[in-house]
């Protein structure tokens, strides 16, 4: 192989297929990255087993060919040097790596142990633009459980259905569902890992052209011009959460995001080791009030618009503070559902598109 690249094209690649490298130590050929040829196109490809990305970037090939190299050597390398344009060379499983001011070489592998990328054949189930993606993805990842006890809610749950897709999320104390209007070419639905789904996030940051959506039995694929990510999913019955959304709304208040926002994250300074606040809505005010006997308490009020009756209720300003930060508005509606029972965070329209659920703490 003998090719040249431009260095921040390659840096970009090799920073997004470094992150998913496995630390495992049975399997030491996943510590590397797979460099190959593909017309006039360099592959830098990773897999962990569960995650396999493909990143795509422009080459003049001179001459075809393929390595795996240690990830974090390459990376590092190519990541501390300023020129321009690099010329890599392959030579008995040597990695040759030329520049205008430096030279090195970084010995690989045979290209025969790397894991092999799984390839899904299907067609897309749906073609949507990045940043819808991406805001649907980040809308609900916060809400993923971070425990494997109950495997099937450690991932985002992706409905496709007649006219549109449901993306949800739940660890049993929060709850999001983000739904966007955009009719697949068919029905279907899956649990993406978590890890999964923070990756494509990372990815579409970069990224500005429609991402394709594929489905197999077992698979996921994301995909664009630049890249690929295939993924497993998770196997498992996702439980019916809709059960889960309160229908009957008692009372609900109208307040600013940003003016909540702050109530929120000043209360926290003295909430207990539960991350306690309490939230106290009359006519034109809403109170926040936080108390802990090693550090003190806080007593703040907004403005807001109450209709209905006055409601107290006691949250996690963590999961609190996760749901304002996923409305796409200015205003934040609170829809009260009775003693004991969920409160509900909508949009200031309260768009049916975005709903966040959060169980109360018991006083």
């Amino acid at each position: 192989m003998k090719i040249t690249v431009v260095q921040k094209n390659f840096q970009k690649a090799l920073s997004i297929t470094e992150r998913i490298i496995s630390r495992n130590i049975s399997l030491p050929i996943l510590h590397n990255v797979l460099l190959k040829t593909d017309n006039n196109k360099l592959i830098i490809s990773s897999t962990n087993l569960e995650i396999g990305i493909n990143y795509l970037i422009g080459a003049k090939v001179e001459e075809k060919g393929e390595i795996a190299i240690p990830a974090r050597i390459l990376s590092d390398f190519i990541s501390n040097i300023q020129d321009e344009k690099i010329t890599l060379t392959i030579k008995n499983k040597v990695l040759y790596i030329n520049s205008k001011n430096y030279k090195t070489q970084i010995i690989g592998f045979d290209t025969k142990e790397f894991p092999i990328i799984p390839k899904i054949k299907e067609e897309p189930i749906i073609t949507l633009p990045t940043q819808i993606l991406k805001n649907a993805f980040l809308s609900v990842i916060n809400s993923a459980s971070l425990l494997e006890t109950r495997p099937e809610l450690a991932g985002v749950f992706t409905k496709f259905t007649t006219n549109s897709v449901e993306f949800a999320a739940t660890d049993s104390f929060r709850l999001t569902e983000r739904i966007i209007n955009q009719k697949p070419n068919n029905t279907g639905s899956a649990i993406i890992p978590r890890n999964t789904v923070l990756e494509v996030i990372r990815i579409l940051s970069d990224i500005d052209t429609d991402i394709n959506i594929t489905l197999s039995e077992n698979q996921i694929l994301f995909s664009s011009t630049d890249f690929t990510i295939v993924s497993r999913l998770i196997d498992g019955n996702y439980p019916d959460y809709k059960k889960v959304i309160p229908e009957k709304i008692i009372s609900k208040v109208l307040v600013l995001k940003d003016e909540l926002e702050k109530g929120v994250r000043l209360a926290s300074l003295f909430t207990s080791n539960i991350s306690d606040i309490k939230i106290k809505v009359s006519d034109n005010k809403t109170e926040i009030t936080a108390k802990n006997t090693d550090k003190g308490e806080l007593h703040s009020s907004i403005e807001s618009k109450l209709k209905n009756d006055p409601f107290i209720v006691s949250l996690n300003y963590n999961y609190l503070l996760d749901g304002i930060k996923a409305v796409g508005s200015d205003k934040v509606v609170l829809q009260y559902t009775g003693d004991g029972s969920p409160i509900v965070v909508k949009k200031g329209d309260e768009d049916k598109l975005f709903t966040y659920v959060i169980m109360p703490l018991r006083e």
